[in-house]
């Protein structure tokens, strides 16, 4: 059962007038990157939710937006920066004073000054807070999990078909290998053939050159590889726990055994399977990319 890196979720929680909404959005990345944006008043939660998103989201570069809102206006409350106000008047003052004005300070003037007036969020119990939000973070997580075993399951099956595909492609390579030093051995008796009137060659020496040949073109151990790591890939499927990385491996085993065989091929046919096997390793290889 295999994850995809990409996906997005979503889980509100509510209690007492306050809400709290949790965004989790997840793209491929080598490591285990966890970003938290979230309001101020939250700060001291931020080090607890990397903690529980890493632990359920292993690999990808994960995005996590809170949105803390109270439910009634009286979660907000106006307070006055007396120190502040204070300074004010006194700085009033002193410039009446000084400049021989007249009149009483304003209200109204006192109030447009910045920050005099000051708007501040409620306050509301921490554990209140701490059960809201865990409640809200696992939804997201869950919506999360569900839309990445999804893409995950979509990802399966297409690296499956190419898997079928390399494996019939292999089986036209296995069938064809063969033939190739016995095609190469008739051709060149052929041209000794022709030349044998004016030409002597030791029997001994062909055989030879037709054994080193066939020793070149021999990719028999290439295939088996190229099965056996074909077979542990299709038993990553199953497994429960993160496997990106291990089928990356494979697949750059996979690379190297393919890229062995047409180094080896010596023909035209042989070559042209082997170049269809790397176009669809190549594929398999961009969904591993994304794959948990």
């Amino acid at each position: 059962m295999i994850k995809s890196m990409t996906g997005y979720g979503k889980g509100q929680a509510s209690a007492d007038g306050i809400c709290l909404t949790v965004e989790l959005k997840s793209v491929n990345h080598r490591y285990n990157d966890v970003t938290v944006k979230l309001p101020r008043s939250l700060l001291p939660f931020e080090a607890e939710i990397k903690k529980k998103v890493a632990e359920r989201l292993r690999r990808g570069k994960i995005d996590v937006f809170i949105n803390q809102e109270f439910a009634t206006a009286s979660a907000t409350v106006p307070v006055l920066n007396r120190p502040l106000a204070d300074a004010y008047v006194r700085l009033f003052e002193e410039m009446r004073s000084h400049y021989s004005l007249s009149g009483e300070i304003p209200l109204a003037l006192l109030v447009a000054q910045k920050d005099v007036i000051q708007v501040t969020e409620g306050t509301v119990a921490e554990e209140l807070v701490r059960g809201c939000l865990d409640e809200a973070l696992l939804r997201a997580l869950e919506a999360m999990e569900k839309m990445r075993l999804a893409e995950g399951d979509s990802t399966r099956l297409d690296m499956e078909e190419r898997l079928s595909a390399m494996e019939e492609f292999l089986d036209r390579v296995e069938e064809r290998a063969p033939q190739v030093p016995l095609e190469w051995q008739a051709k060149l008796r052929e041209r000794l053939a022709r030349l044998q009137k004016d030409l002597e060659f030791d029997p001994q020496r062909l055989a030879q050159e037709i054994a080193l040949f066939a020793d070149r073109c021999d990719i028999s151990e290439e295939v088996v590889r190229f099965r056996s790591h074909l077979k542990q890939l299709r038993g990553l499927f199953a497994v429960l726990e993160p496997v990106g990385r291990q089928m990356d491996f494979l697949l750059q085993e996979l690379n190297r055994e393919v890229n062995t065989m047409g180094s080896k091929s010596n023909d035209a046919e042989l070559t042209r399977q082997v170049v269809i096997i790397k176009s669809e390793l190549e594929k398999v290889r961009e969904q591993v990319q994304n794959v948990e």
